[in-house]
């Protein structure tokens, strides 16, 4: 199935150089993956302009064979400028190793991480390979906090951040290496320069026209509050704000739980232990159930205010109501997948997705991740529904294979489902 040629930005020792990545693509049952360059030279250029001019006038690379070729150089210049999501700072490697595994850090460490493994892996780098084999937390580092949490977790990051130190030169070395600045058209690259300079102009007016608007905006606002009652008070939270926790609803083909969740230091946790979560078929059964005092291990018993949760509902004035944003509708999503992207609900899907990955990062479980990224087609499938990009080839039926990885996540999560 033909899937994306994606702009990508590389930090390296020589300069920001951009280029085009086609993730794993499946043709003829065999998947494939690729550059845009020749043989051993991966090419990379100051700019987009000089991208554009390429693509526009050559026809003898790697990529010239790619499904969606076709369409690359019709491209404008704004759409080869590669998006904030696609920029990797390999340069800036050893800082983001010397700050706490928090989950931007990870989660930005893990991009990284990802595209020079795919680097490694179609220009053949054995060194980098060799460096990232030298330590664990390289091939944990998709699975967020948990795996950097605790003695273990400490372990993991300090030997993590120590192999960075010592070798992530290597890395650069041997990616440096790779890279080529081919020539390209004169006559091509002028018009894509005036191009990329019009964009640019076009940007700044914008972004120095929005920043007005924000002040005018400021100052109205300012104006206004002035007028205000300077004693109001803000509006309540309610008592699961107060708390934090969340009551969370999912429907599943033919059933509907209630049960709870929070998030410690931005990670996942559900009312139960061990992988296996707690739920019921009614926010009374639910309540009746906390006042009980049966719920035996309970990750959620490590929060802080979990004991004003058991209190309410002893004394019966617990209320367990469900925001809209938590309730989660995994019902004929199946079936959705299997008609192709119209007729999948971008926000449903978002849900069911937030679900999915938090229930498998609770329960330290990384299947998930891996069905859902993007190098795999159900992760291509979910990412065209949820960031729709006009450059993108609308992803063709059969869906079979995506449906199949979708009901084996889902399945998955229904046996950690503990009814009562």
């Amino acid at each position: 199935m033909a899937q994306d040629i994606v702009p990508i930005e590389l930090g390296l020792p020589q300069g920001d150089v951009v280029t085009l990545w086609a993730p794993r693509w499946r043709e003829e049952g065999e998947d494939w993956e690729a550059f845009l360059g020749d043989e051993e030279d991966l090419y990379g250029f100051p700019d987009a302009a000089h991208l554009a001019a390429f693509v526009r006038t050559v026809d003898e690379h790697d990529l010239a064979d790619h499904p969606a070729w076709p369409v690359v150089p019709k491209l404008t210049v704004e759409e080869l400028l590669p998006d904030e999501e696609h920029q990797y700072d390999l340069v800036g490697v050893p800082e983001l190793a010397a700050q706490e595994p928090d989950t931007w850090t990870l989660d930005e460490l893990a991009a990284i991480v990802a595209i020079v493994r795919s680097l490694a892996d179609v220009c053949e780098l054995d060194a980098v390979n060799d460096v990232l084999a030298a330590a664990e937390g390289f091939d944990l580092l998709d699975q967020g906090t948990l795996a950097f949490t605790g003695r273990d977790g400490e372990r993991r990051w300090t030997e993590l951040a120590e192999t960075i130190v010592e070798r992530w030169d290597e890395v650069l070395d041997a990616i440096d290496e790779v890279v080529a600045v081919p020539e390209v058209d004169e006559a091509a690259l002028t018009v894509a320069a005036e191009e990329l300079a019009k964009f640019q102009a076009e940007s700044e007016a914008a972004e120095n026209a929005d920043d007005e608007d924000e002040d005018e905006d400021a100052e109205s606002a300012a104006d206004s509050d002035s007028d205000e009652d300077e004693d109001a008070e803000p509006a309540p939270v309610g008592f699961w704000g107060e708390v934090g926790i969340d009551p969370i609803k999912i429907i599943t083909d033919g059933s509907e739980y209630y049960t709870l969740r929070c998030y410690l230091d931005d990670a996942p946790v559900f009312l139960g232990h061990d992988g296996k979560i707690d739920v019921f078929s009614s926010p009374r059964a639910l309540s009746r159930h906390i006042a009980s005092g049966e719920l035996g291990d309970n990750d959620l018993a490590e929060v802080s205010t979990w004991d004003e949760v058991v209190t309410k509902a002893t004394d019966g004035t617990l209320e367990i109501e469900v925001d809209e944003d938590n309730t989660y509708v995994l019902q004929g999503l199946t079936e959705d997948l299997a008609d192709g992207p119209n007729a999948i609900d971008p926000t449903q899907l978002d849900l069911a997705v937030e679900l999915l990955t938090d229930t498998a990062e609770w329960a330290n479980d990384d299947t998930v991740a891996e069905a859902l990224s993007e190098s795999e087609p159900l992760g291509w499938l979910i990412s065209f529904v949820l960031r729709p990009d006009p450059t993108r080839l609308v992803p063709s039926a059969p869906f079979d294979a995506e449906v199949e990885a979708w009901q084996k996540v889902v399945n998955a999560f229904e046996d950690r489902l503990e009814t009562h």
